[in-house]
């Protein structure tokens, strides 16, 4: 990967051939060239840190949003060249982590030993970013990263699934109008809380007469159903779509049987008991038979590694919490949160934490050297929206509806060709690979524009260099349509 400085105004950036607008004055604006290789392909292309000023509306103040971008220069002047816009979750944090963790010309590598030190994590070249078949733009919204409202605003304006998409909407038309890509495929890649946003997002934007409708979404790490994300325990469903998540921690730490299974085996059945045997006895609750009980349970240890007479006391019902904590309790240890792989000795704690400290580190090291940029306190990783309690979630009551998966039917509608891929890390305990299945399967969608993507690792499952590949790859043939997209396979 090479870069060189250069002082090219935004004119000279945009690689269209035709005038760009011109950005509002800042001490924050870079603009660097780069080369790098991508899939095997050598691609040349202008890395520009630029502000983007929003209007303020009457329910909403205006906002200076920042965005890393990268542009490359255009190989066949035939085609329009997709922009994939890319965020993290929160609510509400900067795009650093899939930045630096998977997208971006550089990425941050975690070792294999996962009890290294952070200092152990390198900086390398990313070859598995989908530079080679999109321009990406890094989005963070006001109050994270280097982006604010104007002064006197109110930062909470923005604290809202619909105000949150509405900024996002605003950014991709003024980042299209100043790049003069009027037309150009957009893609959204969203993670976490993100997908929430990509999802309302993609809803606007096909209700909007300014950008075009979304091309495609890209749901990493779910949440559009949070079917379990906080699990109840009248709240069967959630016990069922976790079950493969326990599966694939306790196959981690080498607490189940394999019986000669693999990985993909193994989790497959746990998989169907979950919906079938298990479902059905948490269904029947006080009802269940003794013996029942038992053989339930008995399948569960199986499954998960936890004592069949544990699962008993709790009438089958372990949360994802309690599961971190009880696996590894005779060895004083605990999994991590965002990432089962992880082990650690306070159960306050993540251990898995050690992963955003080492993106964190990362970043900066490489604003440094390519952007010659030094970030401190004005730069905001997370927005402090006053906790869960702070957001506004769009419903005032128990009986308001929570699947938020609903706003991509009106993208379906709007553009007959909109490709939807839904990922997930096996070892995430956030968000799940059984919630993202139960959201395919419980949605409207025409399911051959539909594909489900599951990695090995957690929330971000990417910090491993095979989940990288395979994470990159996905993205290709999302944009591009190729392999299992092509001809409507799966």
């Amino acid at each position: 990967m090479v870069f060189a400085a250069s002082c090219v105004s935004h004119a000279d950036n945009n690689l269209s051939g035709e005038p760009a607008e011109q950005a509002p004055e800042s001490s924050l604006e870079r603009t660097v060239r780069g080369e790098g290789v991508f899939d095997g392909e050598t691609i040349t292309y202008t890395a520009a840190l630029e502000t983007f000023d929003i209007a303020g509306t009457d329910d909403r103040p205006a906002a200076r949003l920042s965005a890393f971008s990268y542009v490359a220069e255009k190989v066949d002047e035939n085609t329009q060249r997709p922009v994939l816009f890319v965020f993290n979750g929160g609510p509400i944090s900067a795009s650093l982590w899939l930045h630096i963790g998977a997208v971006g010309p550089k990425r941050v590598s975690a070792p294999d030993d996962l009890s290294a030190p952070v200092d152990a994590f390198e900086l390398v070249d990313n070859t598995h970013s989908p530079l080679d078949v999109a321009d990406l733009v890094f989005f963070d919204p006001a109050s994270t990263g280097f982006s604010h409202v104007v002064d006197g605003g109110d930062p909470s304006a923005f604290f809202s699934i619909e105000a949150d998409a509405a900024q996002f909407v605003d950014f991709i038309e003024a980042w299209l109008a100043r790049h003069r890509r009027d037309g150009t495929p957009v893609y959204i890649l969203g993670e976490s809380y993100g997908t929430m946003r990509a999802a309302e997002a993609a809803g606007q934007l096909a209700e909007e007469g300014g950008p075009p409708p979304a091309a495609g979404v890209f749901l990493m790490g779910q949440a559009v159903n949070i079917i379990e994300y906080a699990q109840r325990r009248q709240n069967i469903i959630s016990y069922v779509v976790s079950l493969p998540t326990l599966a694939a921690m306790g196959w981690e730490q080498d607490r189940v049987d394999r019986k000669g299974r693999n990985f993909e085996t193994f989790i497959a059945e746990a998989t169907k008991f979950g919906e079938t045997d298990y479902l059905t006895a948490l269904f029947q609750g006080n009802r269940l038979e003794d013996d029942e009980l038992r053989r339930i349970a008995d399948k569960l240890e199986e499954y998960t590694g936890i004592p069949a007479d544990y699962y008993v006391e709790n009438r089958l019902r372990i949360s994802k919490e309690q599961y971190r904590t009880e696996l590894l309790r005779a060895e004083g240890k605990v999994l991590g949160r965002s990432d089962g792989r992880y082990v650690g000795d306070d159960p306050r704690g993540d251990a898995s934490g050690i992963l955003t400290e080492a993106y964190l580190k990362g970043f900066k090291a490489y604003l440094s050297s390519v952007f010659d940029l030094e970030i401190g306190e004005e730069y905001k990783t997370l927005a402090n929206v006053g906790g869960l309690a702070g957001w506004e979630w769009g419903g005032s009551s128990p009986f308001s509806h929570f699947d938020y998966s609903v706003r991509l039917n009106h993208a379906f509608e709007a553009n007959p060709g909109f490709r939807l891929l839904i990922g997930n890390g096996y070892h995430d305990t956030m968000t799940t690979v059984g919630a993202a299945e139960y959201l395919a399967a419980q949605a409207d969608w025409p399911m051959e524009q539909v594909r489900l993507s599951f990695y090995q690792g957690g929330h971000m499952a990417y910090s491993i260099d095979e989940t990288a590949e395979a994470f990159g790859n996905d993205i290709r043939h999302w944009v591009e349509g190729s392999g299992s997209w092509a001809n409507g396979g799966n």
